[in-house]
């Protein structure tokens, strides 16, 4: 099993920037990509970046592109999301997940194929 535990949520005002954390607690060879996704209540969960294990082959949605930042610590098994010049509309709970699949292109933010999951942390960004 992948167990993964995020933390770094918090309020900040628009225009601010955060750091999300999610520490895997397995060993890397149980998954192949790694990722942020996100949910606002009343709407569904979208992926935000992902990338490999090794921490390669980054990919983001668009709305979050020149903003936000994955990074994977191999070493340390930590993913990373930073994210700058946030907006109100980046309000939300943010998952990180993990896949035991190799995904290309926008698949790697389809949280279809994602089978682990943490249990989130809260971001709020105020205007």
């Amino acid at each position: 099993q992948v167990q993964l535990v995020e933390s770094g949520g918090g309020s900040v005002q628009a225009g601010g920037s955060l750091r999300l954390s999610c520490a895997a607690s397995v060993d890397t060879g149980r998954f192949l990509m790694i990722g942020w996704f996100r949910r606002v209540p009343g709407k569904l969960r979208e992926g935000v970046a992902s990338c490999d294990s090794d921490g390669d082959r980054p990919t983001y949605v668009d709305s979050v592109k020149g903003r936000f930042t994955i990074s994977f610590d191999y070493a340390k098994k930590i993913l990373y999301l930073d994210m700058v010049s946030l907006k109100p509309e980046d309000t939300a709970v943010y998952y990180c997940a993990a896949s035991r699949f190799r995904l290309d292109g926008l698949w790697a933010l389809r949280q279809d194929d994602y089978h682990y999951w943490g249990q989130g942390t809260q971001v709020t960004v105020s205007s």
